[in-house]
């Protein structure tokens, strides 16, 4: 099978917030991780750039889905880990079903 993809792979808002949620069904990630997660799982068919990831994460943020906090990184650096919260659980639940 021949894959052509461009380098770069846009992705829309919604795509991207509802991969973000998924990701952190399975705990608490980092920025980085989360970038490195989406990554993986979709076999580096999809990039999300720094300038996609933190706005996008600010937004679930502020609409309540996600919160967060400082911590230190496996590597003794202080990160701001991200974890779904009850609204998000459901929002991510709800936008599931749609699939």
């Amino acid at each position: 099978m021949d894959r052509e993809l461009p380098s770069r792979v846009e992705l829309l808002q919604g795509t991207l917030d509802l991969l973000i949620l998924r990701t952190l069904l399975a705990g608490p990630c980092h920025g980085h991780a989360i970038a490195k997660h989406i990554r993986r799982t979709s076999e580096d068919l999809l990039q999300v750039e720094t300038g996609s990831l933190y706005p996008a994460l600010h937004r679930l943020e502020a609409k309540g889905w996600i919160a967060a906090s400082w911590r230190l990184s496996d590597r003794g650096k202080r990160a701001r880990y991200y974890h779904l919260t009850p609204l998000g659980r459901k929002q991510l639940a709800s936008e599931q079903s749609k699939w």
